[in-house]
């Protein structure tokens, strides 16, 4: 029996990790020129796989330039996990719309790829190759709008080997920001018959100014290889080479002003793509009174810097306290650019029953791509926000009639009068008496005393724990004569304390509270509005009865 139990388990281990495992193939890049290499990446969490994946598919559209293979073993949680990893050199043999099929590792298969190879001009390839080493600049449009991405990329070929102290001088420029998408790839091409190595680096450029900007020449400096002689065999010789300089050509570029039709009252976004959404922690389909709703909004714009969205619009709503955070921004390298977002995360807390309108959010873009004036936008939303019954306040079910008493009992009744007016005569008496004498002191009271409460709030307003202070607040606002909600109406520095406080109960931004306003304000709350003074030391109580 145990022997069964056993193979049940291994054949079940072994039927999880088959469906676990997987063959991933990817491309450092979908989009490139007649006679340029690209890499193709197999990778593989399947350690019962041995080998290597069948290329043979391959060779009708590619030549397989190279092929390395990356073992790597990793420990999480204390499982090792082992990933194997082949990139392989690819040389597109034709142009146009070229398919990378699927591949094959035992019974694991890729999915295939599209790629697009462009065909180059073969009269600037052949003007460019005199030289063994050279530059090609080039932008995606010559015309681009104020404060909207062009692209920027910078090839340098190199038919000759080079050694590694190659720099490039820094692109600059005073009317615009400049940003470099990503490190620089290398690769290789093949022009007019000779092996050329590549080295593409791309930048965003943002003009901030209409009118001509032009862009300066970038000049590559590099050290090539030469053979050593007998003589330069020396091992801690100096490297024989020839240091070379070579520069790309400066290139204008044409800036446009914003479009006349753009409103004036919203921010510019000129970008070739926006996108607008929401997402909800939790779900807003079942809510009550005092509930906490996270809400994000996050914009995201193909062309524009995360740092170049605005603030989406806020959820002020009557019904609704709100108690924001900081957006998060982010910034995605693409094919066509960057890819900037913006999430606007806030706290959302229900104080009313009923229905809750949330308008429609709207975000107006100028679209580079088609050349107008768009409108994104999320539409109104209503919340249906019931009552919370933890929240509620129990009332007489039913109300209290009094009803006269019968004839029969009235001596009952007026006997109990007499009772309590003689009793009413000897209290009074007593305490016309008691003016008289020396002033006693209070009796000591049962509980926590006012002063022992304040010095809880003090010290977890000092430790700056949001739970402990409120906690020590309402156990110091249930012995005052006055609610915590009247003392807050009436004494506007305690008013915003607690909208701070409620901020850090109710968003992620609590571990940043700072809880020296609270103490602040309670200690300065006006007489007439608590018993004592926090951090006053009377020697005494005033008399039981004062004169």
């Amino acid at each position: 029996m145990s022997r069964c139990t056993s193979a049940v388990l291994v054949l079940a281990m072994w039927t999880c990790q088959s469906q676990a495992a997987d063959l991933i193939a990817s491309v450092d890049r979908s989009q490139l020129n007649a006679g340029e290499t690209l890499e193709l990446t197999l990778e593989s969490n399947d350690a019962t796989q041995f080998g290597k994946p069948d290329l043979a598919p391959l060779e009708a559209q590619f030549e397989v330039r190279g092929t390395r293979q990356i073992n790597q073993l990793t420990t999480l949680d204390g499982d090792n996990h082992a990933t194997t990893r082949w990139i392989i050199t690819l040389l597109p043999k034709q142009s146009g719309s070229v398919i990378i099929p699927s591949l094959q590792l035992g019974t694991l298969k890729t999915q295939p790829i599209n790629l697009q190879i462009l065909a180059t001009l073969n009269q600037q390839e052949t003007a460019n190759t005199l030289a063994p080493v050279f530059i090609e600049s080039s932008l995606d449009q010559d015309t681009v709008y104020v404060q909207a991405q062009a692209l920027l990329t910078v090839r340098i070929y190199h038919s000759l080997a080079m050694y590694d102290d190659s720099s490039l001088t820094p692109l600059q420029l005073s009317d615009a920001r400049v940003e470099q998408l990503g490190d620089a790839r290398t690769y290789e091409k093949v022009i007019n018959g000779v092996r050329h190595g590549v080295i593409e680096m791309r930048y965003g450029i943002y003009p901030q100014h209409s009118g001509q900007l032009l862009i300066p020449a970038q000049v590559f400096t590099a050290t090539m290889v030469e053979p050593r002689t007998a003589e330069d065999a020396a091992p801690q010789g100096p490297k024989p080479g020839k240091l070379l300089h070579v520069s790309s050509t400066a290139i204008a570029l044409t800036v446009k002003a914003k479009p006349a039709l753009y409103p004036a009252d919203t921010a510019w976004l000129p970008a070739s793509s926006l996108s607008l959404s929401e997402s909800w922690n939790p779900e807003p389909d079942h809510v009550q009174v005092g509930d906490s709703l996270t809400r994000s909004l996050t914009l995201k714009a193909e062309g524009l810097a995360g740092a170049q969205l605005p603030a989406l619009p806020s959820t002020e709503v009557n019904g609704l306290r709100r108690y924001p955070d900081q957006p998060v921004l982010s910034n995605q390298n693409g094919e066509r650019g960057v890819i900037g977002s913006r999430e606007d995360r806030e706290a959302l807390v229900p104080n009313r029953a009923g229905s809750v309108e949330l308008p429609a959010v709207e975000i107006v873009w100028w679209n580079t791509h088609e050349d107008h004036l768009e409108r994104t936008s999320l539409p109104a939303r209503t919340l249906q926000v019931a009552n919370n019954p933890s929240l509620v306040v129990d009332t007489p079910a039913t109300p209290i009639i009094i009803t006269a008493p019968d004839d029969d009992r009235l001596w009952v009744w007026q006997l109990s009068s007499l009772l309590l007016g003689l009793t009413t005569l000897l209290g009074f008496g007593l305490w016309w008496r008691a003016r008289t004498q020396p002033a006693v002191l209070r009796a000591a009271q049962t509980g926590p005393s006012p002063r022992s409460l304040l010095d809880d709030l003090k010290r977890a307003s000092q430790a700056n724990d949001p739970q402990a202070t409120r906690q020590a607040l309402d156990a110091w606002a249930r012995q005052q004569p006055e609610t915590l909600a009247d003392m807050a109406a009436r004494f506007v520095p305690l008013s915003d304390a607690l909208d701070g406080l409620n901020g850090a109960l109710y968003s992620e931004t609590g571990q940043f509270w700072q809880g020296e306003e609270i103490w602040r304000a309670v200690k300065v709350i006006p007489m007439a509005e608590r018993e004592q003074e926090p951090g006053s030391d009377n020697g005494g109580l005033p008399p039981l009865y004062p004169k």
